[in-house]
């Protein structure tokens, strides 16, 4: 954003330079003009005439440079903004992912510790069922025979475009 900014003051810098030299070239274009309607064949109003003409040449060539430089910054600036905007996009969905991420370990956290509690109460029926004839298991011995041994799940991959 910063450079955006520096870019578009640099833009109403030259945009101002722009207009100053248009006018400066309007009113040497006008001298000129005035200068050759005076009749005479003095010398020294021959080389002031000469002298604009080339003031004009150098003046427009400015100008046409100061477009160029212009419309140049003007794509520059549309295309930073643009990738803000997509990097915004990204950012935004990425936070979205974020969250379902979230919402997803906390509901797996909320039925990972109702499991736990079933298990506990299980162990709990067993051993006050068992009575004595049967050694009872210890709830750390029973979770861990019980865990389940299957694939990963593979993890969720999202393709975002830029």
């Amino acid at each position: 954003e910063v450079q955006v900014d520096e870019l578009q003051r640099l833009l109403a810098g030259m945009e101002k330079e722009h207009r100053s030299l248009l006018l400066k070239m309007k009113e040497g274009e006008a001298e000129l003009a005035r200068l050759r309607s005076v009749e005479g064949d003095k010398l020294a109003e021959q080389d002031r005439s000469a002298q604009l003409e080339k003031e004009v040449a150098m003046l427009r060539e400015k100008i046409h440079h100061l477009d160029d430089m212009l419309k140049s910054q003007q794509r520059k600036v549309r295309q930073m903004i643009e990738q803000l905007q997509n990097s915004k996009t990204v950012i935004q969905a990425k936070d979205a992912v974020i969250q379902e991420l979230k919402e997803r370990v906390a509901y797996l956290e909320a039925e990972n510790l109702e499991m736990h509690d079933r298990i506990e109460h299980l162990i709990e029926k067993q051993v006050s069922r068992g009575g004595h004839s049967s050694r009872a298991r210890s709830k750390s011995e029973y979770v861990s025979s019980k865990r389940v041994t299957g694939p990963k799940p593979l993890p969720l991959i999202r393709v975002v475009e830029t």
